[in-house]
C-alpha cells in the first residue's frame, strides 16, 4: 500500500503516534474509576481463564468481550472530556450525549458478564462438584 502523496512513512512518526495512545491509556487509567474496575475485572478473567485452561476459541471470545468493554470505556472517556469542553455549562442535550454513552458501555459490560458465566460456569461447576466430591 502507498503512502499518501506528499507523506512519506516514518518511524519516528509511528513511534510518536504509539505514544500518543499510551497516554491516552495512561490518562484513562489515572483519570477513569469505572475503567479501573474494568481493568481488575479483564485480570481476574484472564487469571481464570489461565487457571481453568479454556480453549483457544474460549480465550478469543473472553479477549473480544474484554476489549469491547475496555475499548468503550475509553471512547466514552473522550466522549465525555469532548462534551466538557464544548459545553461547560449544564445543557440537556449534552447530558443525553453522556448518557448514552455510558449507556453504550453498560449494555456491552453485561453482555460481558453473561459470556463469562456462559464460558466459566461450567468450569466452576466441575470445580466445586470435584471439591465435595473429594470430601
Amino acid at each position: 500500500m502507498q503512502a499518501p502523496a506528499g507523506k512519506k512513512f516514518s518511524l519516528r512518526e509511528r513511534t510518536r503516534s504509539f505514544r500518543f495512545a499510551i497516554t491516552g491509556i495512561a490518562t484513562v487509567i489515572r483519570t477513569q474509576h469505572n475503567f479501573r474496575i474494568h481493568l481488575i475485572a479483564f485480570i481476574l478473567v484472564i487469571a481464570s481463564a489461565l487457571f481453568f485452561g479454556i480453549s483457544p476459541a474460549e480465550w478469543c471470545i473472553v479477549l473480544l468481550a474484554s476489549a469491547l468493554v475496555l475499548c468503550l470505556e475509553i471512547i466514552n472517556t473522550a466522549i465525555e472530556f469532548l462534551v466538557d469542553i464544548i459545553s461547560p455549562q449544564y445543557q440537556e442535550k449534552a447530558g443525553m450525549i453522556k448518557d448514552l454513552s455510558a449507556a453504550a458501555v453498560l449494555v456491552a459490560a453485561i453482555i460481558a458478564a453473561f459470556v463469562g458465566i456462559i464460558i466459566f460456569g461450567k468450569y466452576i461447576i466441575v470445580l466445586f462438584s470435584t471439591s465435595s466430591a473429594i470430601r
